[in-house]
């Protein structure tokens, strides 16, 4: 804790004058949103081309329970502008994920003035991880959630039809592909807080029960089949990037301390 005040205060006296004004935050924060909305909007609208076949692949779960459990399910639409109303919506989520690369490095963008020059560089490192991480997670979802889907209407009593809203169908699967994404994501973002000296190798080290903890219950959330298999396939890359994770914060964490001491800013316990 004391080596990241310490850095800390060696980041803001070393460049006290850098530092930006909330009015200048708030204008940087409209410019990006901007940006991410304008390119969410252009991806919509190519999602909006796409939407048959991606509607295709989201249903196919129901599909195959119909079809392979020789009993009735399908998708309702209850209302007269439900369908279009499901279209908007799937529209925006495609474009959601095709976007994801230009929102990422926005977001990671804005939070890049808070670090030195030399861990600018490093920026272009964290957006080439974020985006193929977030999107590994979505595609992960979509191998998960047929036997969500089944497990799920596993419980509909003999001799009844799983007639299912389609619009609280695609949300449901739509919030777990996106959850997926950003499940993967959350690695990338400790090294980010370990960078700007919010969060320690030290401290994610002594928290690691209580984060296999939310990893299992997140797994066992998002994955609610029947056997245990399908909650590991997610469980063991989350647990795997979280490892990884640490050890890149550890490095970090003894690359800062290194040069703290080099620069007299720093006692190094083991000399004492």
């Amino acid at each position: 804790m004391e080596a990241e005040d310490r850095a800390g205060w060696k980041r803001s006296k070393r460049n006290p004058d850098k530092r930006m004004p909330l009015s200048e935050h708030l204008v940087e924060f409209r410019n990006r949103a901007i940006v991410c909305s304008v390119v969410l909007g252009l991806a919509s609208v190519l999602g909006w081309f796409l939407y048959d076949p991606v509607l295709e692949i989201l249903q196919a779960p129901v599909n195959e329970i119909a079809a392979q459990d020789d009993r009735i399910a399908e998708l309702n639409f209850a209302g007269i502008a439900s369908p279009f109303d499901m279209k908007i919506k799937v529209s925006l989520f495609i474009g959601f994920i095709l976007s994801s690369p230009v929102w990422i490095q926005q977001l990671w963008g804005f939070i890049v003035p808070g670090l030195t020059k030399t861990e600018k560089r490093y920026t272009l490192g964290f957006v080439a991880a974020s985006i193929p991480l977030f999107l590994a997670g979505a595609c992960l979802a979509f191998f998960a959630m047929p036997n969500a889907v089944r497990a799920l209407t596993s419980f509909t009593p003999a001799g009844a039809s799983n007639i299912i809203p389609a619009q609280d169908y695609l949300t449901f699967v739509m919030i777990i592909i996106v959850v997926f994404g950003i499940a993967f994501v959350l690695p990338v973002l400790m090294v980010g807080l370990n960078m700007l000296g919010i969060l320690s190798a030290d401290r994610i080290r002594r928290s690691w029960r209580i984060v296999v903890l939310i990893v299992f219950v997140f797994a066992a959330i998002a994955t609610p089949a029947p056997d245990a298999i399908s909650m590991f396939f997610l469980v063991i890359p989350m647990l795997a990037l979280f490892f990884m994770a640490w050890v890149i914060c550890l490095l970090g964490d003894r690359r800062r301390r290194k040069r703290l001491i080099a620069q007299g800013l720093w006692e190094d316990p083991a000399e004492d």
